[in-house]
């Protein structure tokens, strides 16, 4: 290494010495500071607000403090007027009183050029540069000259500019994706930076950044528009559980904890969705016509008596009767208030109780000559009352028009559904009483609460009385501060001395005694079906039903959200597939559409494999293309009788000594397949992070693993294979005792 080469290094050392010493003494600074800030504000909603920010944000800078590794800096940018910034993933100051940041933080406007600058178009800079680290020690540096004209050389350039990223393509996998920010590409950088507000769009094939852009748009927003997400929060709606915990770290890493994470079957606050359906019920359940179906069976739970068998109400004055004229009349007032179920019920009940009160004063008071009702109003109320009051009459509201929960309602309507064609019927139909939730009840439990209502009278009085009951309290305190006051003054100015109750009053005094809300936005958010979020990011975004779409829209009232997918991936029945399809309900044409078409995970070789298998269908088919090659042509194996044994074997075979490999196989064929692989349990939450993982295709959109063996192709569908040939960064086997597909020959 020359003297020349030693001095950069050198130079970049100390850079990253300083820097991690800034970071440890920030560690304890900050974990002080969050717990400062937590801290009861009463009632007040903007110092609420105004807190829940602060505590986001440190929260978020003391989680990076703490997930940082030696690639907290990635890169240097050097301007041609002689200044140089680092750049990192999160930034740094020198002090509390420094304006210039130590590191920048990689989504700051002055760090775009680290991502845009071409020779062509350098943007300012003069050299760019990306730091290799191991731990806290720099290993490699990579320069980048951008302005031809000068002619300084340090030894570490790279003449393709892509070294780096190469290298991170080819490195082994973990079984956790990491972050991109050392190699963000331009045309995922103007996505990733595009506008908060509408609908964005991000169609790519297989391994083209997708959800790795979706996220750290994610991380992006929420530095540039940071007060209000951090208030309203962000989130990211996955396809599977594995695929959650695939991407866990990624946005903690970069410093922001205010995102929720979740599968549609955990968008319902207090169910867990762990039930199956078959794929004919998932469909059925998720086509756009279940929501008229559930309206009408609200509706039939608003019930009339029998004409001529009215419901006969015993009372201490005389029988009360609730015909069906009563009730036909206290319906059609309830349902004009277009108020959901539950809230218009009790206009139902005015009206019942109002007829029967009329009855009974008609009875009571009539004069048997012809003459008046002798029965003065305070009668009339008094009367009103007694009726108000009858648990009889409440039954039989009860009994015609029921308070109900969307948990109940829905048990009920799948044990016997109506309003759908028989046959679909059929396939929804479950046993009276069943509570083992799937994924597509979710959307249905959502559509039934917003039909119903929530009714929250009694919670409301009941927070009322306690806020009373603290309020009384706070006043008896108060007065007990007044009445100790029996001195004399010895002066006037003794005489100005403010006591307690001279500076607050009972109310506030009660509200300091609220206990504070600790929790983040994004905890709140998941207690609360009716939070809007900032913004919402779906991933695998084709395979969503109408039915879950409608539930998304419901969280997000200004339409911003970022959705992330591949048509050609489409695999779920319910899926809609197409992009217009999806939103045309909802914003019509207005949304931005782009897509990705450089795949950087799959190999050439294996991608030209998966794409033959689309190409049967659709012959116009065109992958993305892929940037590098490997020279390792994907290979199939006829396994005979012993297809475990096959397996087995060829899992032997293709575990790398670091990376990870994926067993793809259809469901029915997993637990014979694990039967001679090691810690490999059927049916269990896979664990990416073991060398070897078995998993079913859909299981798998969206992960990526250094080698993959896929078992059993022909029995795949297109998009299911396709998905499960794509998912290798190095190396693809197929192990077969049945047909193969033609396109596999």
């Amino acid at each position: 290494m020359s003297t020349r080469e030693n001095v950069e290094l050198q130079k970049e050392q100390e850079f990253i010495d300083r820097l991690y010493d800034r970071v440890d003494a920030l560690r304890g600074v900050t974990a002080q500071r969050v717990e400062d800030a937590l801290t009861p504000v009463g009632n007040n909603l903007q110092a609420r607000l105004e807190r829940d920010v602060l505590v986001s944000e440190r929260s978020g800078l003391l989680a990076a403090l703490n997930a940082v590794d030696g690639s907290l800096c990635f890169g240097r940018i050097d301007l041609r007027n002689g200044v140089a910034h680092h750049i990192g993933r999160i930034g740094i100051r020198e002090d509390d009183t420094e304006h210039t940041p130590l590191l920048i933080d990689w989504r700051a406007p002055v760090a775009r050029p680290f991502y845009l600058a071409t020779g062509h178009t350098p943007m300012g800079l003069r050299r760019r540069r990306h730091l290799t680290t191991e731990g806290r020690t720099v290993t490699e540096l990579h320069d980048e000259i951008l302005d031809l004209g000068d002619d300084e050389r340090t030894g570490f350039e790279d003449p393709s500019g892509d070294a780096v990223l190469l290298a991170a393509l080819s490195s082994a996998r973990t079984g956790r994706m990491g972050d991109i920010v050392r190699t963000i590409q331009a045309e995922q950088d103007r996505i990733i930076r595009a506008p908060h507000r509408g609908v964005l769009v991000v169609e790519g094939g297989p391994g083209t950044g997708k959800t790795a852009v979706a996220l750290h748009r994610a991380a992006f927003l929420l530095y540039e528009h940071r007060e209000l997400l951090a208030k309203r929060a962000v989130l990211v709606v996955g396809p599977n559980p594995a695929f959650l915990r695939y991407i866990g770290e990624v946005l903690p890493a970069l410093g922001e904890t205010g995102v929720m994470l979740a599968t549609q079957a955990e968008l319902f606050p207090g169910v867990h969705a762990r039930g199956t359906d078959t794929p004919r019920a998932a469909a059925v359940k998720g086509g756009a016509g279940m929501a008229e179906a559930l309206a009408l069976a609200v509706r039939d739970r608003q019930a009339l008596p029998e004409p001529g068998a009215p419901l006969v109400i015993p009372h201490d004055d005389g029988d009360l009767v609730l015909d069906w004229e009563i009730a036909y009349e206290a319906r059609q007032a309830a349902r004009e208030t277009r108020l959901p179920h539950n809230l218009a019920r009790p206009y139902f009940s005015f009206h019942v109780i109002d007829a029967l009160t009329r009855q009974l004063t008609e009875r009571i008071g009539a004069d048997p000559y012809g003459g008046p009702n002798f029965l003065g109003p305070d009668d009339v109320a008094q009367l009103g009352k007694s009726v108000a009051a009858s648990e009889e009459v409440h039954a039989a509201v009860g009994e015609l028009w029921p308070l109900l929960t969307p948990e109940d309602f829905l048990a009920d309507y799948l044990a016997e559904p109506v309003y759908v064609p028989d046959e679909d019927a059929e396939a929804i139909r479950r046993a009276p009483g069943d509570r083992e939730w799937t994924p597509a009840d979710v959307p249905l439990l959502d559509e039934s609460a917003e039909l119903l209502g929530s009714d929250d009278s009694a919670e409301r009085a009941a927070a009322e009385a306690e806020r009373q009951e603290r309020v009384a309290y706070a006043q008896g305190v108060l007065d007990l501060s007044r009445g100790s006051e029996t001195y004399e003054f010895e002066d006037e100015e003794d005489s100005e001395v403010l006591a307690a109750h001279d500076i607050i009053d009972a109310e506030r005094m009660a509200e300091r005694q609220e206990e504070a809300d600790h929790r983040s936005a994004a905890e709140r958010a998941a207690a609360d079906r009716t939070w809007a979020f900032g913004h919402i990011i779906v991933d695998e975004a084709q395979e969503l039903s109408p039915m879950a779409w409608r539930l998304l829209m419901r969280r997000s009232p200004t339409r911003s959200l970022t959705l992330v997918g591949d048509p050609a991936q489409t695999s779920e029945e319910a899926g809609i597939g197409s992009w217009e399809k999806i939103l045309e309900p909802y914003v019509g044409d207005r949304f931005e559409h782009v897509r990705l078409g450089v795949n950087y995970r799959t190999p050439a070789e294996i991608m030209e494999l998966a794409a033959r298998v689309v190409r049967a269908e659709d012959p116009s088919f065109e992958p993305p293309g892929s940037v590098r090659s490997t020279g390792e042509n994907p290979w199939t194996r006829d396994a005979g009788a012993d297809l475990a044994g096959a397996v087995a074997r060829a899992v032997e075979e293709l575990t790398p000594e670091e990376g990870r490999l994926a067993v793809i196989a259809p469901r029915a064929l997993h637990e014979e397949i694990a039967a001679p692989l090691d810690g490999i349990t059927p049916g269990a939450e896979p664990d990416l992070t073991r060398p070897v993982v078995l998993l079913g295709p859909r299981e798998a959109k969206g992960l990526e693993f250094d080698h993959v063996l896929v078992v059993e192709p022909g029995r795949f569908g297109t998009s299911d294979l396709y998905v499960a040939l794509t998912r290798a960064t190095q190396r693809l086997g197929i192990v077969h005792r049945e047909e193969l597909p033609e396109s596999l020959r």
